[in-house]
Parts: C-alpha cells; structure tokens; sequence
C-alpha cells in the first residue's frame, strides 16, 4: 500500500466535507472561517496525498467516487466525535445531534413519522430527512450524504449494516366517476388506454402493474399524471385524474367511505423495506434503528 494513504489528516478530511456541504471553495472558507486559499491548499493537499482527484470543480462543487469516500469518513468521525463528547459529559457547543436518513414518500407519509416522536427526548437529536424513492435511497448512503436509509434493497451498501422492517402493501384504485367512465372490461386492456397517476417520470410502479397483467406486453397508458408528493398522489387518484396504487394505509379510510374503489382485491403488490445504516459504534444511531424497526413492525406487513 501507498505509505502515503497510512495517514489521512482529519483537518484535510473535515475540509473536503465543508467544500461538498457548501457547494463552493469561498462558501467552505467561510463556515470554517479560513481564506478559501487555505481551503484550496488543505484539498490539493489532500488529493495529492490520495494521489487520487476528490472534487469536480463544478458549481456547485461534487465529489468524485473517491470523494466520496472521504466524505462519508468524515461524517462518521464526527458521528463517532459527538458520541464520544456526550458519554464524557462535555456538551461542545450544546448542540443537539443531527441525524440525517433517506426516506422514501409513502413511508414518510404513512408511519416513519411516529418513528421521531418515539425516539427519547435525553438524546437530544435532531433529523434531516431527505425524500427519496426506496429504489434510490441507498445511493445517497453510499455518497455519504446520510448515515441511514429506508431503502427496497437488501444488499448492504459498502460500510453499512441491514435489516429487514417489514412489506409495505400497495393497492390499485380509483375514483367511483372514474371507474364507472373507464374501467368498464378486463383491466389488462382498459388500463392500457386509460389516464394513470405516477410520482414522477422515474415512477414506474403503474408501469410494472401493467406489465404483470398483461404479462410483459405493455405499461400503464401514456396518458398520466405526474404528482411528486404521496398526499398529492392519493388526492389526484380520488379526485378522479386516474388509477394509481396507493398504499393500503392510506387507502382504506378512503375504501371504507366511498372515496375510492378497489380495482382488484386479489392484485395487491408488496413491496419489502429495509433499514440500512453505516456500522458505528453509535448510541444515538443504535437507538434509532431500534426505534425504526419497532415502529416499522407495528405499521407494516411481516
């Protein structure tokens, strides 16, 4: 190994962190109140000791793969710092702790919530929770933008620890005005033609309920509606826009009262969720992932 890479500075390592969070050499200069010179010099430095380019200098500034990893090294020792801080009875700056974790919409919608009021108020913690379909969320650990993920894989992201918390269950439904004008014959051909609500233009959930149905010859109609948000996604579908699967938290008050028609019972999709966080001896983080795993176990399927 490169005798170079036995020793990473913890002030190059912390700078580095300050560029990619601000977004710019100047704006790093000044939360660590430094001439973006020295900034400069602590990650050339750094770079030259990796013998590896960390930044792309663009606006705003990115990592590369490799810094990425240091990024993520240098929000783990601070992780590890706190920790360290609050078990010796020092309080720092007096602080509350940021914890900051990828959650996709329906989850933040339906049940993670409940998870921070659960949490003891003697941790003093605070969340940065960033809005990311489950299908994505692991990236934004393996960036090292958040320390702990809701995420549809169960394959641990390097440096990260996985466990399973339970299926969350999707239903397809519509509008009462909605079924009666469109959905009159076989779903597998009506659904082709007909107005269909989706996330976003990544979405293809509708897509993959329609391919299943007509096993692999066709998507959901190209006629949808684009609803970024999982409140908005429920009220699009019982205001009549289209047909959508909705999670069967939120859909079940709506079946009950009429809102909203099941189109088939018998066609739910589940979709497997699970908690990864980045492998730290970390008392707050121990205790999240409890408290994640309790509140998941009472919300969703087994």
């Amino acid at each position: 190994m490169n005798s170079v890479m036995a020793d990473l500075p913890l002030d190059q390592v912390r700078t580095l962190l300050a560029v990619v969070d601000e977004g710019t050499f100047d704006a790093a200069a000044a939360a660590l109140h430094v001439t973006p010179s020295a900034i400069s010099q602590r990650v050339k430095a750094l770079e030259q000791r990796t013998g590896r380019v960390l930044l792309l200098r663009t606006k705003p500034v990115r990592p590369t793969e490799s810094g990425e990893v240091l990024v993520r090294l240098a929000r783990q020792v601070a992780r590890l710092e706190r920790d360290a801080y609050a078990e010796l009875g020092l309080s720092g700056t007096g602080e509350p702790t940021r914890v900051s974790v990828a959650v996709n919409a329906d989850s933040l919608a339906t049940w993670f919530l409940g998870v921070l009021t659960r949490v003891p108020e003697e941790l003093r913690l605070y969340f940065e929770l960033r809005r990311e379909d489950e299908d994505h969320t692991a990236a934004l650990l393996r960036e090292g933008v958040v320390m702990a993920a809701v995420t549809s894989s169960p394959d641990a992201v390097p440096g990260c620890s996985v466990r399973a918390l339970g299926r969350m269950r999707y239903v397809p439904v519509a509008a009462p005005d909605f079924t009666a004008r469109h959905l009159g014959g076989p779903l597998e051909q009506v659904l082709l033609d007909v107005p269909v609500v989706t996330f976003d233009r990544r979405d293809d959930f509708q897509d993959g309920f329609v391919r299943r149905l007509t096993r692999g010859r066709s998507g959901a109609s190209a006629l949808r509606h684009y609803v970024p948000t999982s409140e908005g996604f429920v009220d699009a579908v019982a205001a009549g826009l289209g047909w959508g699967l909705v999670p069967e938290a939120q859909a079940d008050p709506l079946l009950r009262t009429g809102r909203l028609v099941g189109l088939a019972p018998d066609r739910t999709v589940d979709v497997p969720l699970y908690w990864q966080q980045w492998k730290l001896d970390s008392p707050a983080l121990a205790q999240v992932a409890e408290t994640v795993t309790a509140t998941a176990a009472e919300a969703l399927r087994g």
